[in-house]
């Protein structure tokens, strides 16, 4: 795993983020007075402070708090308009490799070992926002647990920050990073972790600027907890992990437009025509409104063309369904090719004149978690062939299903679900 992923991110230049509408912030609570003496020094108390929960104290933190804040109120000019990684010592560690894990991307990190959702709110302001950041890259959480605190006070730390960064700029991406497992052993027991996580998906439907990746499934074993070979403490990814995070933001990071997808210039092979133009969604709709000839974009905002492929975007709700159907139907026997990419535990479909065929992140999602040839966070080619009634489909040359029937005509179409799914190269040859 490890050697692929490094090889198949070398070459890549990575951004990240999600573009939306945002609906009008409340203020972020204000900050008491800084002390000209000690300008970033903890204040002493939680009197006055924005947020709820822990804000740690322990000489080590503070003194650590204030080296980095400190160093970095020197760089506020050098660090404008980046591309800002925030959080504890998990993003701190991410500093040693972002240069070469985000080649030719300015990268900005501000991740202070030891931080909590509550901390990052409190430097906000100066931190992050005087940057003037072009997104941010959110992960932090995990250190609310270690201190006791609730979930409940770390989704409602993490809406006062999302409100701010949506106050600031509502059009500024921002991608959220699912808390990553641990281990109860480090006081974060996966129960809570995953209360967590889904208290902030469920933060995601009022914030159209967020997009969220799955970091939890990308990294969880069976039982919920960190992998020793990713995470030798059970709380801090090794170089492999980060390899594989940072490989995981790709399909995301691309689609938004701030991470250079890598040109295709494919052509249907002889006899084989394409469904999907690379461009926009003509040719294809919903089956209960007019199709989207010419848009870019269904009117939801759960497909678009982007980079010359068509993307299932990141649900915001549970079971956000949805399917995009093409306007033709297939009546005679066919050939379909396509490729996909799903990022980490996505979820969707592809539908043969109505039955669906699962395309997931099959060996996180399923159901097919054994294939040998799948490759993860990477495309892969699916072929449907459809002859009398019945459907064969493999996956890289695997067989997922070797017959199922389906009716004598109807449309092809994709499913939304959740996660990111990217589709190209979408392509048909009726044989008879």
């Amino acid at each position: 795993m490890k050697s692929r992923l490094t090889l198949s991110f070398a070459g890549a230049a990575l951004l990240f983020g999600a573009v939306g509408h945002a609906q009008p912030a409340a203020a972020p609570a204000a900050m008491p007075p800084r002390s000209a003496a000690a300008p970033f020094v903890l204040p002493a108390s939680d009197d006055g402070l924005p947020g709820t929960g822990p804000i740690r104290r322990y000489d080590w933190f503070q003194k650590l708090w204030t080296e980095k804040r400190s160093g970095w109120a020197k760089r506020v000019k050098q660090d404008q308009d980046g591309l800002v990684f925030l959080g504890d010592s998990i993003t701190q560690g991410w500093a040693a490799n972002l240069t070469q894990l985000f080649p030719g991307i300015k990268t900005v990190n501000r991740g202070i070992s030891g931080d909590t959702t509550r901390g990052v709110l409190l430097r906000l302001e100066e931190d992050v926002i005087a940057l003037k950041p072009r997104g941010i890259v959110l992960l932090i959480g995990t250190n609310d647990l270690e201190e006791g605190a609730a979930p409940e006070s770390t989704a409602a730390n993490l809406k006062l920050i999302l409100a701010a960064l949506r106050a600031h700029n509502p059009t500024m991406p921002v991608v959220l990073c699912a808390v990553f497992p641990s281990s109860a052993t480090k006081k974060r027991p996966a129960d809570q972790i995953k209360k967590i996580n889904q208290q902030c998906f469920a933060l995601l439907k009022e914030e159209p600027q967020v997009t969220w990746v799955d970091t939890w499934t990308l990294f969880a074993n069976a039982q919920g907890d960190a992998k020793a070979g990713e995470f030798p403490d059970l709380l801090h990814p090794n170089s492999e992990g980060y390899i594989k995070l940072s490989a995981a933001l790709r399909p995301v990071l691309e689609t938004v437009g701030l991470a250079p997808a890598w040109p295709d210039d494919f052509a249907p092979e002889p006899g084989f025509e394409s469904l999907f133009n690379g461009r926009d969604l003509t040719g294809w709709g919903y089956a209960d409104k007019p199709a989207f000839e010419g848009k870019t974009g269904s009117d939801d905002g759960r497909f678009a063309a982007r980079n010359g492929r068509l993307v299932v975007t990141v649900a915001r709700e549970e079971r956000a369904y949805r399917k995009l159907m093409t306007t033709r139907k297939f009546p005679r026997d066919f050939v379909l090719k396509l490729e996909f990419r799903a990022s980490p535990n996505a979820d969707s479909g592809v539908f043969v004149r109505e039955p669906q065929l699962q395309m997931r992140d099959f060996h996180l999602a399923g159901p097919w978690l054994t294939l040998k040839h799948y490759r993860p966070l990477e495309w892969n080619e699916v072929v449907v062939t459809v002859k009398g009634g019945l459907a064969h489909a493999t996956c890289n040359g695997e067989v997922l299903v070797d017959a199922f029937p389906v009716p004598a005509t109807g449309p092809i179409g994709v499913e939304s679900d959740k996660g990111q799914i990217e589709y190209r190269r979408i392509r048909v040859q009726e044989t008879r």
